[in-house]
């Protein structure tokens, strides 16, 4: 089980050696693939220590690197889950400029990344958002805020705190064939540029989530995950210190077993993406990324690693496609068919 047949997108979390940063291997995965690096924004969400607002989003310094045809290698962003191997270093906030611009409304931030240049100084970043609000954007210490005519904030960018320029999140395009060969033309210059693997590490995988609509195969797919867990968790040696995992909703486990549900019924049942498997994008309208995230696989930085324990997932995946439930107690090796 080393080879996969789904076109697989991956997400692989790793850490820059210090002193070093993620654009240092986005700019030699470019000098590789004769291409070029593009700078652009990440969004993301903390929890606030502010009262009155719940979460923070932000935007954050990302690389896109493209090849000399223009077409993706990898995308390389921050990835606010990594936290264990950063200790502060006083006074080294703002590395090479960087920042970040926080805002407390999803739709503000989405208005902000499209007007602000991410190439931008911090000085100026928010000076186009400024003006859409009709104000001058002020200099708060070394921060910058807008605010809008009545003094409401809109936004501030701040300095990167110190050592949030470690944390690299390569993510992958879509890739249909030879994913091991792929990944490690990724991996390969991360080793030698000394990057490692995060304590709260994962590898997330996003497989074409169209075929997982059918309410059989969404069944299927919520019986295995919630039954299973953790069967799954010691067949994919899963990073228990990695965050932003959970079971799947009881109510979701028993809206499946229901006769005629609809697959759309689940949105009630308090599904998150933040579960072992993130099936939000199957339940909606409009989905972002149109994707089955499976985020159960520990942090690596070997690509043959990562598309063995992905082959694993790849034949339960196909197993969830037959219309047939999951038989209740079924060993993993069961609902594969082989032997690992």
């Amino acid at each position: 089980m080393d080879e996969l047949s789904l076109r697989t997108g991956f997400e692989i979390e790793l850490l820059a050696p210090t002193g070093s940063d993620r654009q240092v291997l986005a700019d030699e995965l470019a000098a590789r693939s004769g291409g070029r690096v593009r700078r652009s924004f990440h969004t993301d969400s903390e929890p606030s220590v502010v009262p009155g607002v719940g979460v923070f989003r932000h935007l954050s310094p990302a690389f896109d690197v493209v090849d000399a045809d223009g077409s993706p290698v990898a995308r390389l962003v921050d990835d606010i889950t990594l936290e264990a191997d950063l200790l502060p270093v006083p006074g080294r906030s703002g590395h090479r400029g960087w920042y970040r611009v926080l805002c407390d409304d999803a739709r503000l931030l989405r208005l902000i990344e499209r007007h602000a240049d991410p190439d931008a100084p911090l000085t100026t970043v928010l000076d186009p958002v400024a003006e859409l609000f009709g104000v001058h954007a002020e200099v708060v210490g070394s921060a910058v805020r807008v605010d809008d005519s009545r003094g409401a904030t809109v936004a501030v960018a701040m300095p990167l705190p110190a050592g949030r320029e470690r944390p690299c999140e390569i993510i992958t395009p879509p890739l249909g064939a030879d994913h091991a060969r792929a990944l490690e033309r990724l991996l390969g210059p991360a080793r030698e540029l000394g990057f490692t693997i995060p304590q709260e590490a994962a590898v997330h995988l996003h497989v074409d989530g169209a075929p997982f609509r059918r309410p059989e195969a969404f069944a299927n797919l919520v019986r295995l995950f919630g039954h299973w867990r953790e069967e799954l968790w010691a067949a994919l040696d899963t990073n228990p210190a990695c965050r932003r995992l959970a079971p799947l909703p009881e109510a979701l486990l028993d809206l499946v077993e229901q006769p005629g549900f609809t697959v759309a019924a689940a949105r009630s049942t308090g599904l998150t993406k933040y579960a072992d498997v993130n099936l939000t994008q199957l339940v909606t309208d409009r989905p972002l990324r149109d994707t089955v995230e499976v985020r159960i696989l520990p942090g690596a930085i070997d690509a043959s690693a990562i598309v063995r324990r992905a082959a694993l997932v790849e034949a339960l995946l196909a197993r969830c496609l037959d219309p047939r439930p999951l038989p209740p107690g079924a060993l993993l090796d069961d609902l594969v068919g082989v032997s690992r």
